[in-house]
């Protein structure tokens, strides 16, 4: 969710005279400028966002740890009072360090232990390095890029958020900065598996959302390959999933959706959509399982919370149009 894509923003650039990089840091967060850095609630970060009207999520700040501008968005990082250093973009919270696990693990392993041996993988976004590190656990991975459209984002990851950007240390990770409809309509039958850990839709990652991207998702992926894409939340984008629900089946083999519970995410939770380029490939039941070893080290994902995150609360089971599962 951390990445903003799609969207090259040259007339915005034009615009702005050359947009540059303009950081600072700040002990006093009463001093932040950041969206969410609420004046009137000093020392609290408050995601207020047309994107789901009528709420809001607050979150105690002790320190600004970075604000900056880059070309195509503000990226925040905040060391909060119970929930770690925390990252946002444009004022909406991208990952925190009490919580993250709940996203990373699960859009990283549901597709993973789908497919029977994912040597290659690519990630979409994924700026943090949250997936990047989940996806490295994998020994049978042999190469995994990256690419996400702000620098800013890697880098930040880099020096504030170490506990996700650990991934990109591994040798077998290649990170590039870019635009990502870009980087993967390039591809053809390239990956096993293609995660899209993409911002929100309004932003700069727009066009991952649409049809076309995901044609060139399907290009890219080898045969029996899986992609997994940030699936935005039920409670408040249920016409939004629909939709790209609705053209992923004219697209690809088998489509599902599954979800993971996370505090500090609208409504407390976000989905995932996931598709198999093949049909009759059973999404909600892994062909592998983690090692004990593995096992041990994670904190949400579990082959039982895997096959659980397909079943739906009834009113987005119907209009999802996703069929009861068979006992």
């Amino acid at each position: 969710r951390t990445a903003g894509f799609g969207l090259l923003l040259p007339l915005i650039a034009a615009l702005a005279g050359g947009l540059l990089l303009q950081c600072r840091q700040m002990a006093d967060p009463s001093t932040a400028t950041n969206p969410g850095m609420n004046p009137d609630m000093k020392g609290w970060f408050v995601e207020v966002n047309d994107q789901w009207p009528g709420q809001a999520m607050a979150i105690k700040v002790e320190e600004v740890l970075f604000e900056g501008s880059s070309e195509y968005q503000r990226c925040g990082v905040y060391k909060t009072a119970t929930y770690g250093n925390m990252m946002t973009l444009d004022g909406v919270i991208q990952s925190t360090q009490r919580d993250e696990h709940a996203y990373h693990e699960m859009m990283a392993h549901i597709p993973m232990f789908v497919h029977p041996n994912p040597q290659s993988v690519c990630i979409i976004g994924g700026g943090d390095g949250g997936v990047m590190r989940e996806v490295m656990k994998h020994s049978c991975v042999a190469s995994a890029d990256n690419c996400d459209i702000d620098n800013v984002v890697v880098e930040q990851s880099k020096i504030h958020l170490k506990h996700l950007a650990c991934g990109f240390d591994d040798p077998r990770a290649h990170v590039t900065v870019g635009d990502g409809m870009a980087f993967i309509a390039s591809k053809t039958a390239a990956y096993d598996v293609i995660i899209v850990d993409s911002s929100d839709p309004d932003g700069p990652a727009g066009t991952l959302f649409g049809e076309a991207f995901y044609k060139a998702v399907h290009n890219a992926l080898k045969p029996g390959g899986i992609v997994c894409s940030q699936g935005e939340c039920m409670w408040l984008h249920l016409d939004l999933i629909k939709s790209m629900m609705d053209f992923c089946r004219g697209l690809f083999g088998n489509v599902g959706y599954a979800f993971t519970t996370i505090p500090t995410y609208p409504s407390g939770q976000i989905g995932f959509l996931i598709s198999s380029k093949e049909e009759g490939v059973r999404l909600d039941v892994p062909v592998r399982e983690p090692s004990d070893e593995m096992q041990d080290k994670l904190n949400y994902y579990s082959p039982e919370i895997h096959s659980a995150s397909f079943v739906l609360p009834e009113f987005a089971r119907k209009k999802l149009g996703v069929a009861r599962r068979k006992k």
